[in-house]
């Protein structure tokens, strides 16, 4: 992609002025964003996979006149237990539309000037007329793509992020919107994380979420001491703590001064090594989500992966990603340099490799390939 041009899909602003002007700065309203945008799925199709077990589906009811005046539960939902579609002011929500249906996954490539790291998945919402989930904010940046019929759209710069009590949605207690759009299937609306919105529909509607993680100070630091202390023992070695010159003490309950500072240094000496940090960031970074699995693919030789139809692509399940040393793909890390990291560099940001690229990897490249291929990570057309 070439990040210095026009797209239509900005609104006519490159990749890079967009990501300068707007990007976690303030929204942004595109007419037409994808011109006679039709539906990738219709709404049987999304209800369908709402009904997989692995779904990660909810409903959103509104009830009037009750206490809650909300309603929410989980899928799976078999189509039965769906309301009417004649019924005012019913939600369904499927996330991660794009590990299931490749035109979707096709949609969310198009998002792919901001890092890989930051992009989540698209979920896609059907509502019934008046339907919507009320007005929240979100802890992520959204494009928010109106797929078919039409939904009104108010926003806000919150400053009051309180909730209503006793709700089984994060609904505002006080939602101040400065600017209402309605959105006709094509049009966009990009949001920062944490604007206020509030999105109703105008009759039947089904609108597209491509969503971006933003993963909080302490997500990480949780998620990347845990791995870095499976691999403790390589770091910081086996030596154990020792006390020759400890004396007899009268407050036995106290921690010696000296086991905290070889606590701190052995926790130093952990983090010490950068390329441990980043392998643990990169291999957090592609870990599968935990409803997602790979069909095993047939055994393919060494010869046809190498030969004229050895071209390869990613399953569109697969994260892959890449820094100064290492791969990275669905929470695995392996080093690499020199020819092998210039290609595997290339299939991560292209999705793909063409016979020629495949043909120039090492042997031990390609056994990787191999490998990645049998998993299901990979195939070949």
């Amino acid at each position: 992609m070439d990040i210095s041009q026009p797209l239509t899909l900005l609104g006519g602003l490159s990749p890079q002025l967009f990501m300068k002007k707007h990007w976690q700065k303030k929204p942004l309203l595109i007419r037409q964003a994808i011109p006679d945008f039709k539906p990738l799925l219709d709404r049987a199709a999304l209800f369908e996979l709402a009904e997989h077990e692995d779904a990660q589906a909810r409903l959103v009811l509104q009830q009037p006149g009750q206490m809650p005046p909300w309603q929410l539960k989980s899928g799976p939902f078999a189509r039965r237990s769906l309301p009417p579609l004649k019924q005012l002011g019913w939600t369904v929500l499927v996330q991660g539309v794009d590990l299931q249906h490749d035109a979707v996954h096709t949609l969310m490539n198009q998002f792919r000037f901001v890092p890989d790291a930051r992009l989540d998945d698209v979920m896609i919402s059907y509502a019934s007329d008046g339907g919507g989930v009320g007005p929240h904010f979100d802890s992520y940046d959204v494009f928010l793509l109106q797929a078919q019929g039409r939904r009104r759209w108010r926003i806000g710069r919150q400053k009051d992020r309180s909730l209503q009590p006793d709700m089984p949605l994060k609904i505002l207690a006080h939602f101040e919107p400065e600017e209402e759009f309605v959105l006709e299937p094509g049009d966009m609306l990009y949001l920062p994380l944490l604007y206020a919105h509030d999105g109703v529909a105008m009759g039947e509607c089904m609108t597209y979420s491509i969503g971006f993680r933003s993963p909080s100070r302490a997500e990480l630091a949780r998620e990347l001491l845990q791995r870095l202390a499976e691999d403790a023992e390589d770091a910081v070695g086996v030596s154990v703590y020792r006390d020759p010159k400890q004396t007899a003490v009268t407050q036995p309950g106290k921690i010696p001064a000296q086991l905290v500072e070889f606590a701190r240094d052995a926790l130093q000496d952990a983090l010490k090594d950068p390329a441990a940090l980043g392998r643990a960031l990169g291999e957090y970074m592609t870990e599968p989500k935990a409803n997602v699995w790979f069909d095993a693919g047939e055994p393919i030789t060494a010869q046809a992966l190498a030969g004229p139809g050895g071209r390869i692509h990613l399953d569109r399940r697969t994260k892959m990603m890449f820094d100064a040393k290492h791969i990275f793909i669905n929470g695995e890390s392996f080093r690499a340099s020199g020819r092998d990291a210039t290609l595997m560099r290339r299939l991560a940001d292209q999705r793909y490799l063409a016979p020629a690229d495949v043909a120039r990897l090492s042997r031990d490249a390609r056994c990787l390939l191999q490998d990645w291929q049998q998993a299901g990570w990979l195939h070949q057309p």
